[in-house]
């Protein structure tokens, strides 16, 4: 196979998976079945097995790309050094980024890692969410520690509350919209910090 060939069959995955990513997140992985994905794609259903082996195949990608990306901006923001504060920020503003890239992969896991991860293939969900959790409550208590918080904050709510408040913005973000997702971050952050930094 040459490199043309090669770009071209990595293109068409990515189309393929992107079309997956869509219909699972529409209908839930459950009920979407390989056809259905072959349909929206404009395929035969069996010309579908010819780049994936499963619809669960097509899942793992679609996650497993999502959570990739995530974690390679998240360990950069971690390893940045930076005070609590900006390390929300940074935070936040990365969330909103995968939030623009792999919103469809967003939707799916907020819907179905719960579900999922019971299974052996994403037991890998469990772990994330886990890890997920410990760097933004390190971060948080952090903050009340080095008093760049409130000290009557209590983290474990803190943290719910801005985690469902950004990644619910999956349902309603489309990319390409009036703001960037860098924008809406700096919107999100303005009503959250000032609400949980020390009043004066």
């Amino acid at each position: 196979m040459n490199a043309i060939t090669g770009n071209a069959n990595a293109e068409r995955r990515a189309e393929l998976l992107a079309t997956a990513a869509e219909v699972f997140a529409a209908l839930g992985y459950n009920a979407t079945t390989v056809r259905r994905i072959a349909d929206e794609a404009g395929l035969l259903a069996g010309s579908l097995y010819y780049h994936f082996d499963s619809k669960e195949s097509m899942l793992d990608e679609i996650l497993s790309a999502f959570l990739d990306e995530l974690w390679a901006g998240y360990g950069t923001v971690l390893a940045a050094g930076l005070g609590p504060g900006a390390t929300i920020e940074a935070l936040v503003t990365q969330s909103f980024r995968q939030i623009d890239r792999h919103g469809p992969a967003v939707a799916i896991y907020q819907k179905e890692s719960r579900h999922l991860s019971a299974q052996p293939r994403f037991t890998y969900l469990t772990d994330s969410r886990v890890k997920f959790e410990d760097a933004w409550l390190r971060t948080l208590e952090r903050g009340v520690a080095e008093q760049a918080f409130r000290g009557d904050l209590d983290v474990r709510l803190v943290y719910r509350f801005v985690r469902d408040t950004v990644w619910v913005a999956a349902s309603w973000y489309r990319p390409g919209g009036t703001h960037s997702p860098e924008e809406i971050a700096r919107q999100y952050l303005s009503m959250v910090l000032e609400g949980i930094t020390p009043r004066t």
